[in-house]
């Protein structure tokens, strides 16, 4: 799609979808805007008649007799007084599923005065174009839906008109996440993920490395190799690097859980666990891939980034793990496994000390850990839990700046009792309360101490049941555009 800025009024604008956002208070003075189009008096009466009054979420569809423009979509974005950045997103999605079926070219004209025309123009744009996306790769017979490729937005000056550059690399990254969501665990192996992520590393200049069983083994991966040692299927490590051109004034890292299929092992996944859905259980890689592809193609100034990901995934042979099996992690930490579905931080353990071991300044892990975050935060707001106060709040002004939701959650020391073991190191699950909080602080002993880290969990972000917000239903791609926003210094207060 070709995301361009348009100085140009109503009166000589010409395309196929016109997509206009009114405020709740005086809308009658707002109409006059479609003069060009419609009598501002005979569409007021008509809205009234038809209880249109601009409230959040509200969408109206005009006829026009005329060729030019086809549809012409009214959008309700609330109060002015309340209007936030994230209803231009909600009323762009609304306007681009409707707009479904349609070429050529869609205008939009909202409220821009209101914010930064820049993160406006962006919110915006995105929107249109990740609220579109439909996976038609497994289909039998995929027919392409039509949407119009050109995306105007009306009463934005051509001086900013930069954004594709910014756009279409964050877009596609999140695509990229959201198919890898939602491929069958039979067509994402760990090594098709792995191969995906060099297929990644090659296109857009990253190095990769890819450690097989016997280096894992070598590098004492004793957690990690635990929960694969139960499949079939090969572990592999996946590591990408992004080296700046120039000086390198940071170095970060970005760790994925990467379980392209989760059983729960011995502690099998049964009844309301979902157990078709573990296929998601690599939400955390996906969106660390996503970012690693438009990282590659921004290309961002004085930061090394590093993407780690250890994948496999957690299945029940003979071979496979017990429930009460103690093993040794990397840095020699051992631990007990109380429940092998508890697997993915066993995982990140493994991969987290090798980012460690890389001397970064920070390290972010992004991780479908817990079933308690769900409970706690829902499945619209991620949670953050971080050992340091200022890479929270640059991953929360780079969630806002997007319009992914996070939450800060505590690391509450007290709780790390409920880890003890009796006979290893720790434990990999604590008591039933505080399930999300005891899965960050058992992964934070993985942690060296003078790195900055944060982990988020993503269990309720990462996949959307029914269409929400710019979400599709299915995969969500959710953590790509943090992450980027994070990496590339984009966290100005939104």
């Amino acid at each position: 799609m070709q995301i361009c800025l348009n100085q140009k009024d109503l009166s000589n604008w010409s395309g196929s979808v016109l997509v206009v956002g009114f405020l709740e208070k005086n809308l009658e003075k707002q109409l006059s805007v479609l003069e060009g189009i419609y009598n501002p008096e005979l569409l007021s009466k008509y809205l009234k008649e038809k209880d249109f009054s601009a409230k959040s979420g509200e969408i109206k569809k005009l006829d026009i007799l005329e060729n030019s423009p086809e549809k012409v979509l009214l959008i309700g974005l609330g109060k002015p007084e309340e209007l936030v950045l994230d209803d231009l997103r909600e009323g762009a999605a609304l306007a681009a599923r409707a707009s479904i079926g349609s070429e050529g070219i869609i205008g939009i004209l909202f409220p821009w005065e209101t914010f930064d025309s820049t993160m406006a123009a962006k919110a915006v744009a995105e929107s249109i174009r990740l609220s579109i996306f439909k996976d038609i790769r497994f289909n039998s017979d995929p027919k392409p839906q039509k949407f119009p490729q050109t995306l105007q937005l009306i009463g934005l000056s051509e001086t900013e008109n930069n954004i594709n550059k910014e756009i279409n690399p964050i877009c596609s990254g999140v695509e990229l996440a959201r198919e890898l969501v939602g491929s069958p665990p039979n067509d994402l192996t760990p090594s098709a993920l792995a191969a995906k992520a060099v297929e990644v590393a090659k296109e857009y200049g990253l190095k990769y490395k890819i450690l097989e069983r016997k280096d894992c083994e070598k590098n004492r991966m004793g957690a990690y190799l635990a929960v694969a040692q139960g499949s079939d299927l090969e572990p592999k490590f996946i590591h990408l690097t992004y080296t700046p051109k120039g000086e390198i004034k940071r170095r970060i890292a970005m760790v994925g859980k990467g379980l392209t299929f989760d059983s729960g092992g011995y502690n099998l996944k049964v009844g309301a666990a979902q157990i078709d859905m573990m296929k998601y259980d690599m939400g955390g890689s996906a969106a660390v891939i996503g970012a690693a592809r438009a990282i590659g193609e921004l290309s961002p100034n004085n930061t090394e980034i590093h993407f780690i990901v250890a994948a496999c995934e957690n299945m029940v042979n003979g071979s496979a793990v017990h429930p009460g099996d103690i093993v040794t992690a990397s840095n020699g930490k051992t631990i007990e496994i109380n429940n092998t579905d508890a697997e993915g931080r066993l995982t990140l353990a493994d991969a987290l000390i090798y980012a460690c071991k890389l001397k970064p300044n920070s390290i972010v892990d992004l991780a479908t850990l817990t079933g308690a975050c769900v409970i706690a935060l829902g499945d619209e707001i991620a949670g953050l839990w971080a050992n340091n106060d200022q890479l929270a709040e640059d991953l929360q002004q780079a969630s806002t700046l997007c319009g992914e939701k996070l939450w800060r959650m505590p690391l509450q020391k007290s709780y790390k009792e409920g880890l003890k073991s009796m006979l290893a190191d720790v434990k990999n699950t604590g008591p039933r309360a505080g399930g999300s909080i005891t899965a960050a602080l058992f992964l934070q002993q993985f942690i060296d101490d003078d790195i900055s880290w944060a982990h988020l969990d993503i269990a309720g972000t990462c996949w959307a049941d029914k269409d929400r917000g710019i979400n599709p239903a299915g995969a969500t791609g959710y953590g790509v555009r943090t992450l980027v926003n994070w990496a590339c210094n984009q966290i100005t207060n939104a």
